[in-house]
């Protein structure tokens, strides 16, 4: 179905919105305000990644503990993740205009309120914050974006988006070693405040409020309830796996309670008069395929990628800004690729686009699968540029999908799907490929220690060693001679080698699979709802 949007009365052909004034110069001009949005969406992105580097300077400066530095990050992902998708029901309801301001403003004061705390305890609540005001903006830019731009520019404006979100989230690693290095922790997070000014002040300028005509009048409260709840204990069990083992019975609790949540809140949806997540959405095909294809592509893609900075820093020995110099040819090709493919899919659609990217980032999983601990910089560079190459039309081609398949009225849900799916699929990602390679380190590491000719280990020696190979790190005693120092890096890396290019190889069969999902899709029903909205 097609949905209308209401219209004021200024005159026919204008397009405008309930709610909003008719689009005049700059205001509501729909690249000026993919500019606005790209910048909100920009902290978000930049968030997921540049706090790891700053993670050690907390840990020292606050006193915290290991676990304490681990929550800094799963304490963002987990609000991030949980409120998604009752985040785009939100902008649905009460305009994405609103929603996205209330979400960059939020964001902005909780980076801010962590740069100025004394704690790991303040810093972790206001992580939590930070998360849940990113999980309002992010689905609400997408619903800005589907209802600013006709239907033959919104690929490529999803592609501008997408590389925003791809050179952001490269360039995390980059920006906050510097920051780190000539600064301090704090700036990783201060940097967001005149960010965030300016994302407030583009959107009080530029945007327009767009409300479709039919949108939701009422709150499934119970529905967010067995949602959120469901969604929380899926990807704590997926954050906890590592440490309490897949086989535990903590982490089938867990997985378990997330099933039987998902159940119920599938059977409220049907009962309820306006579902937070009306399920005949999923009667789509192509938008079904589009999150599941999110999804295989974050596995492959966050889950592969986090044990390649682990190779960079820890086998290379190179420094977190050096790491991050050498994605950039990551980041790079996202941002020359990621336009054009919002091109090649508006022209020829989705399918082969998605099915050429996600090929290309099977080759490049396939690839890295093959490095050495002496690969050159070449070799990882042309491995890197071809999974920049593969991730570009599938972050664009899989985002219009989902959104382009939704009725107008349901883009903001739709916005949260694509956004969790990637959330899930990543968490996902590296716990898989986290126990793949954990697996493969413990049973290589006995025979190639015993094979170097080193000392034999005692059991809680053997487990702190291979807790440390599993990211790179050689467990070298203090005082040990030079020469027997070397032999355990050897074997410490080549059996980090190992097991990177086993769990390499998982990621790049899941890319196969995301191949042949990506043929169900098509271009969305419902990519003309937006058309319009304002002059291009």
């Amino acid at each position: 179905m097609t949905s209308q949007t209401t219209i004021d009365k200024p005159g026919p052909g204008d397009g405008v919105p309930s709610g909003s004034a008719p689009a005049r110069g700059l205001r509501g001009h729909p690249w000026v305000t993919l500019v606005t949005v790209a910048v909100g969406v920009m902290m978000v992105a930049l968030d997921g990644t540049i706090v790891a580097i700053a993670n050690p300077a907390i840990q020292n400066d606050l006193g915290a503990s290991l676990a304490d530095v681990q929550w800094i990050t799963n304490a963002y992902f987990l609000a991030l993740a949980v409120a998604l998708i009752t985040a785009g029901k939100l902008g649905d309801r009460f305009g994405h205009r609103q929603t996205f301001l209330i979400g960059v403003a939020g964001f902005a004061a909780s980076s801010g309120a962590i740069g100025l705390s004394g704690s790991i305890g303040a810093v972790i609540v206001f992580r939590v914050f930070q998360g849940l005001f990113g999980a309002l903006l992010m689905p609400a830019a997408l619903g800005l974006l589907r209802a600013t731009f006709p239907a033959e520019k919104l690929n490529m404006a999803i592609g501008i988006w997408g590389m925003v979100i791809g050179a952001s989230t490269a360039g995390g690693p980059i920006l906050g070693g510097v920051l780190v290095e000539h600064v301090n922790w704090q700036s990783v997070f201060f940097i967001n405040v005149p960010v965030g000014i300016l994302a407030v002040v583009l959107g009080v300028l530029i945007l327009l409020d767009h409300r479709a005509e039919n949108r939701p009048r009422s709150f499934d409260i119970l529905g967010i309830v067995l949602l959120s709840a469901s969604m929380f204990a899926l990807v704590w069990a997926l954050i906890k796996a590592p440490e309490w083992g897949w086989g535990s019975g903590q982490t089938w609790l867990y997985i378990i309670g997330s099933v039987v949540g998902f159940a119920l809140f599938s059977f409220w949806e049907t009962k309820v008069r306006e579902p937070l997540i009306p399920l005949a959405m999923f009667r789509s095909v192509p938008l079904s395929a589009g999150v599941v294809l999110m999804v295989l592509m974050a596995i492959a893609f966050m889950g592969g990628l986090f044990f390649v900075t682990f190779y960079l820093q820890n086998v290379h020995g190179m420094s977190p800004v050096d790491a991050g110099l050498h994605l950039l040819p990551l980041t790079a090709m996202m941002i020359v690729a990621s336009p054009l493919a919002g091109a090649a899919i508006t022209r020829v659609g989705p399918r082969i686009p998605l099915a050429g990217g996600m090929t290309c980032t099977a080759i490049a999983m396939y690839g890295i699968s093959t490095l050495q601990t002496d690969s050159g910089s070449g070799v990882m560079s042309l491995w890197f540029a071809l999974l920049g190459l593969g991730l570009a039309p599938v972050m664009v081609g899989a985002t219009e999908v989902i959104v382009g398949n939704a009725p107008m009225e349901l883009s903001g849900v739709a916005g949260g799907l694509q956004q969790a799916a990637m959330q899930i699929g990543g968490s996902l990602g590296t716990a898989v490929l986290g126990a793949v390679m954990a697996s493969k380190v413990d049973s290589d590491l006995a025979g190639n220690w015993a094979d170097a000719g080193l000392p034999e280990l005692s059991p809680a020696q053997a487990h702190q060693a291979s807790e440390a190979v599993q990211v790179g790190v050689a467990p070298v005693p203090p005082g040990t001679p030079a020469e027997i120092a070397g032999k355990i890096s050897d074997v410490a890396h080549d059996t980090f080698i190992s097991g990177m290019s086993l769990a390499s190889l998982v990621a790049a069969g899941v890319a196969v699979v995301a191949v042949a999902v990506a043929f169900l899709t098509k271009r969305g029903d419902n990519a003309e709802a937006g058309a319009g909205m304002g002059h291009i």
